[in-house]
Parts: C-alpha cells; sequence; structure tokens
C-alpha cells in the first residue's frame, strides 16, 4: 500500500489562508466539502500515510482523484462558500440528512391582500408566517379551531372565499363567529388585517399580553353593563388559556429559543429540536443524519444547524447547543442573517431583528430541556435502527449480506454475540445475546459470572469454553459431572428446568473486539472440537468485521442494512453484559463501599476487620461505625446511608 495518494499536491503550493476545498473522483464529481482556516494545515490531514487514516477517511482519499481549493478572505466567507457548495453538488461523504417526515405546519399567507390562516406541510408559500413544526395534524386543527375563536380571521379556500364574494353570503365560519367575514364587507381589509396580525403575533409568544389586555377590556365592558361584548372576551380569553394549556410551559414569557439534543455512533446521530416561542414548547422536530466520515461534535453541530434554518424556518434568538463549535461566532453571524432575511417583513415596520446567541446551558431549566432534547435524540437513534432491522426484507437482505461479506455458505439465520463487562478487574462477567432471523431472542440471552481472568482475552475464551461445551456433549449425547457443572455455572438467571434452547448451535458467532479477541475465541473453538461455526469480531472503533488468520478486516457499506444489524447485535451484548456487572456491583459490598468518597481500601480493610463480616457491618448503626479508627461521623452516616439503599430489581 502507497504511503499516500499519486494527486497529493505539495505542501508549498498549498496556502496558509482561509478556503473551502473539494476532493472529486475522476468523473470530476465533488466528494466532499470542507472550510478551513488553514488550508494547508487542514488538507496535511488528508495527507497523511494512508495507514495512519481512519477507514472512512482513507476510502474517501483513494476514492478521489484530485483536490481543490479556493481562497476566502475570512472563516465566515468560508462557512457561506461550504455551505452555498454542499447545497449544490451533495457530496456523498459530507453528513447527509434523512429527514423523510413533512410536519404539518400553521400558515398565516401575510403576504396576501385577505391573509387566510390554514393547515400545511408546503414550507415553499411566499410570504407566509409558519409555525410549528407540529407532530400532529388533529393538534394543529384543534389549535387553529381554538385561535378562530379569539381572532376570527380568514381560514377558508380560495374557492369559498369567491364565492362568498359573489353571492353575497358568508360560509359558515362567518355565521358562527369564526370569521368577521371580509369577504362581504362586515369588516375592511385593514381590520381584517389587524386581526391576522394579531392572530400571528399571539401565536408568536405575545400570548399573556392579548390575554391581560382582553381581561381588562371584560372588566370595563361589565362595569358599563355591557355584559354580550364582556361574554364575547370572557369566550376570547378561554379560547386563548386554552390554546396555551396545551403548550408546555418551560422559560418566562420573554424567551424565545430552540433546544437541540443529538445522539450519535460511528455511521448515524439523531437530532431532536424543542421550538420554545414565548417561553412554551410550541412544536419538536426529529431527523437522522448519516455520517460518511468521522467528524468532531462540533462540526456535527454545525451542519445541522445549517440544514435545521435553511429554507424559510428562521433562528430565533437563542439557540442551546450540546456542544459549542469552533467557528461558533462565525456560525452565529450566519444565523443572524437567516434571521434578518426572514424578518424582513418586521424590518419593514421598524423592527430590527435581534442577534442570535449560540451557547451551552450550564444549569438551570434551560440545561434540563436540553437533557430532554438529548434523551428524545437517543429514543429517535435506537428507534431508527431498530426500524431498519425489524422489517423483513430489509432483515432479509441484511442476512444475505453479511454471509456474501464473511464468505459463509448459508446466511447466519442464528447468531450470538458475546461481550465482557467488568470495574478495573472486579466483577468480571459477559453476555450472551441471541439473533434469529434478524430480531433478538431474550428468552435465550445468558450472562456468565467470571471468578478471575488476566485480561479481555482470556474472559472471552472461558466464557465460549462453558458455552461450548454444551454443544460438544450434546453432539455426543452425553451428560455427564462437568456438563452439569457448567450448567450451574454459566446461567445465573435461577430457572431451575432449563429447556434445550441453550444447546442450538450458531450459524454465526460475534464477539466484542479485535483480533486478539476473535483468536481466544478461535482457540476455545478449536478445543472444543464443534465445527461449522463461523467467527468474527467486531472492532467497536471503525465498525469493522475481522476474521481467523486475517490481516484485514472485513468492510461493510457504510449505509448497509447488513452493518446496522451487526452493530444491534453488538450493541445489545454490551448492554446485557453492563446491566449484570453493575448488579453484581452493588451486591459487592467493597465496590459499594469503595465507591463512597473519603473511604479507600485501607478504611475498608478496617472496617471488614472491626465487624469481623458483612451481615455485622450492615447491621451496625452510625454511632457504632464511627467508633472504627479512621472513621468519623459524617463517614459514618456516607456508609450506613450506602449500605441501606435499596436495590432495584436488575431485568434479565
Amino acid at each position: 500500500m502507497a504511503d499516500t495518494v499519486p494527486y497529493r499536491p505539495k505542501t508549498g503550493e498549498i496556502p496558509t489562508e482561509p478556503g473551502v476545498y473539494r476532493f472529486r473522483d475522476p468523473n470530476r464529481r465533488v466528494l466532499y466539502v470542507g472550510k478551513a482556516k488553514n488550508l494547508r494545515a487542514r488538507l496535511s490531514n488528508y495527507f497523511q500515510p494512508l495507514h495512519n487514516l481512519h477507514e472512512r477517511t482513507r476510502r474517501m482519499v483513494t476514492t478521489a482523484a484530485s483536490v481543490e481549493w479556493t481562497v476566502v478572505s475570512n472563516e465566515f466567507e468560508a462557512l457561506q462558500l461550504e455551505y452555498t457548495w454542499i447545497k449544490e453538488f451533495n457530496p456523498p461523504f459530507n453528513v447527509q440528512f434523512r429527514d423523510d417526515k413533512t410536519y404539518p405546519y400553521l400558515a398565516v399567507t401575510l403576504a396576501d391582500e385577505i391573509p387566510r390562516a390554514m393547515v400545511t406541510r408546503n414550507r415553499n408559500i411566499a410570504g407566509a408566517r409558519y409555525f410549528g413544526p407540529y407532530t400532529k395534524v388533529w393538534a394543529i386543527r384543534e389549535t387553529l379551531d381554538l385561535m378562530l375563536k379569539a381572532f376570527p380571521m380568514r381560514s377558508c379556500s380560495p374557492g369559498v372565499y369567491r364565492r362568498a364574494e359573489l353571492t353575497g353570503r358568508p360560509c359558515l365560519l362567518g355565521d358562527i363567529g369564526k370569521c368577521v367575514a371580509p369577504c362581504v364587507g362586515r369588516v375592511t381589509v385593514d381590520e381584517h388585517r389587524q386581526v391576522a396580525d394579531d392572530f400571528v403575533s399571539f401565536m408568536a409568544g405575545n400570548d399573556t399580553r392579548y390575554v391581560r389586555a382582553l381581561e381588562q377590556q371584560m372588566r370595563e365592558a361589565a362595569e358599563q353593563q355591557e355584559y354580550e361584548a364582556a361574554a364575547r372576551y370572557r369566550d376570547s380569553i378561554q379560547a386563548m388559556r386554552a390554546v396555551m394549556e396545551k403548550t408546555a410551559v418551560v422559560f418566562s414569557d420573554d424567551v424565545d429559543a430552540d433546544v437541540f439534543g443529538i445522539a450519535d455512533d460511528e455511521l448515524a446521530a439523531a437530532v431532536h429540536q424543542f421550538i420554545v416561542r414565548g417561553g412554551r414548547i410550541r412544536g419538536t422536530r426529529s431527523w437522522v443524519v448519516d455520517k460518511e466520515l468521522d467528524v468532531e461534535p462540533g462540526e456535527l453541530i454545525e451542519t445541522v444547524l445549517e440544514n435545521a434554518y435553511d429554507g424559510e424556518f428562521a433562528p430565533p434568538r437563542e439557540i442551546l447547543v450540546p456542544v459549542l463549535p469552533d467557528d461558533h461566532v462565525e456560525l452565529e453571524r450566519w444565523l443572524g442573517e437567516r434571521r434578518a432575511q426572514a424578518a424582513e417583513t418586521a424590518k419593514a415596520r421598524g423592527a430590527t431583528p435581534s442577534k442570535v446567541r449560540l451557547h451551552v446551558a450550564q444549569r438551570g431549566e434551560k440545561a434540563a430541556l436540553a437533557q430532554t432534547a438529548e434523551t428524545n435524540a437517543k429514543n429517535a437513534l435506537m428507534l431508527y435502527k431498530t426500524r431498519r432491522s425489524a422489517d423483513f426484507v430489509a432483515r432479509s437482505q441484511a442476512l444475505e449480506d453479511i454471509r456474501d461479506a464473511l464468505g459463509m455458505a448459508e446466511a447466519p439465520l442464528r447468531m450470538e454475540c458475546y461481550d465482557v463487562s467488568h470495574l478495573s478487574g472486579t466483577n468480571i462477567v459477559a453476555s450472551m445475546v441471541v439473533f434469529e432471523d434478524g430480531l433478538p431472542r431474550k428468552d435465550q440471552y445468558r450472562r456468565f459470572s467470571i471468578p478471575a481472568s488476566t485480561d479481555d482475552t482470556e474472559s472471552i475464551y472461558q466464557v465460549l469454553t462453558r458455552r461450548l461445551a454444551y454443544l460438544r456433549n450434546d453432539a455426543a449425547g452425553e451428560t455427564d459431572g462437568e456438563t452439569a457443572q457448567v450448567e450451574a455455572s454459566v446461567d445465573e438467571l435461577g430457572v431451575s428446568e432449563r429447556p434445550r434452547k441453550f444447546s442450538y448451535p450458531p450459524q454465526l458467532l460475534l464477539v466484542d473486539g479485535g483480533q486478539p479477541q476473535v483468536a481466544a475465541a478461535r482457540r476455545a473453538l478449536e478445543e472444543s472440537g464443534v465445527t461449522g461455526i463461523q467467527l468474527a469480531g467486531i472492532a467497536k472503533r471503525l465498525e469493522e468485521l475481522w476474521l481467523p488468520d486475517s490481516d484485514f478486516p472485513v468492510i461493510m457499506p457504510r449505509n448497509s442494512d447488513a452493518l446496522f444489524l451487526v452493530q444491534r447485535i453488538r450493541d445489545e451484548a454490551h448492554r446485557f453484559a453492563i446491566t449484570y456487572q453493575r448488579a453484581k456491583r452493588r451486591r459487592d459490598i467493597s465496590s459499594v463501599l469503595a465507591d463512597i468518597p473519603g473511604l479507600g481500601p485501607a478504611r475498608v480493610r478496617e472496617l471488614l476487620k472491626h465487624f469481623g463480616s458483612v451481615a455485622r457491618l450492615r447491621q451496625a448503626q452510625p454511632e457504632a461505625i464511627a467508633e472504627v479508627k479512621g472513621i468519623g461521623p459524617t463517614l459514618a452516616d456516607a456508609v450506613h446511608s450506602a449500605l441501606h439503599v435499596e436495590e432495584s430489581p436488575t431485568p434479565a
């Protein structure tokens, strides 16, 4: 393998100014677009020796046939040019968005002479003001129905409006008071425009101001004994409050912000966005991002924001993100320009759009909402992967692709994956998860307790030796004392009468790790004498599969269903092992005591020596614990509390 690619430019040829670069393939197709504060420093990272590059970066560099760059005057211009070229060329190695959902919005067509309120999924209506996105159409229709009671503006289609003009009779909404009926001249165009402006202002976050104003008008009408007018004001107030109750209050009334949560792995990322206007959550949005190259969190966030505010969706004054990008100052300036473009109508009326602030919430309500957004993103990522692997056609194709990639004779209808978990060499456990036909079989999961081990490879060897003993003895028709001992030690679930499921042989046996773990697993497999099982290891960093006696890994396509299935079984094995390891730690008094601040190994030994047994230490009161050498009253209270925390049951 060559040290680098043949088209590498000389170092002195690359400028040190800010700029944007493009990698092209032999057909001149743009593969990747990036920006840099220093082009020479950035591009030098791509032209390192190929074996030093990340696998995906190496694939992009070797696929390309040339690189070119454009120098700009500053980082802000680089950001703008990069955004423009990504939209123009859609490079396959840049972050790709997979938002296949069309969200419903509440739109007000302010550009029309007679503005109309409507529910739509079309984001390209010229001059329209959008509110949302909403997750359910019925929710936005319910909101619009309530809003028309307080702000009776036009909501009918052009055909209905034209028919009312010709006949001189309003539609049903005009008769029941949900429209001021400009079509028949009940109000002037300017009066209807004022109603529409109030509608937009209320939805934009000025809700409490309108409620207070109507309450004052209702009291004045009641004092003047104009009870019918007071009743209309009362009904409008009730409608406004009903709309306000449908949105969660998270901040004060003057807060307009978007809160982003991101969860990602090596191949994909999920984004969840809370849209807060007037201190209330007015909408949510979530989508999935495919990552061809490994990108830093700041770079990923930058790309997310560029796509989130592409088009008519204007940024608010404040944006909360998990991590600040390195060029957040330039990004804030770019977002401010997007906000100014979307607020041209407001500027024409004398309002000046405020700047956009990009920051990370550290504490308080904003940090709590940011954590909620991240939780939703994690759930969205898990759901995305689950749906991909749950589809029958996708599962079948994934199993066929795994068969072809590993050179197997048949598709692996049964796969077993093993993972080891420990804490600094203590409480060593392992997990076995089973997937059949691409779906998890949780009733066949097993967990292993390993008394002692030197490292992860030795743990893998022990676990597979114990597991393969079932297959060896089942094939020989034997059930001796050794097998019974293995049966007792392998499964810690406490099932008294065990079915024969544990003796089903897998077509594919996976271990979490690279070449060392695969070598240990192969040793166990050869010593057991069991044949007909394909062995592979999953190296997490590069998402690659290692086969026995192979100097190079098997690289599956990045967006393939096969790789998603392998990822899912590996993650499930890791989750199951971690769950069991934590449960053992809670039962291990030494681990519990070691987690108490100020209680080191010497004091733990002194406690156990003083009381003589764990049972007596658990029964001791704080006053008795404080009598131990080196243990004061405060530390004694902490020990007593830690030993009497009620343990929650661990799911099998």
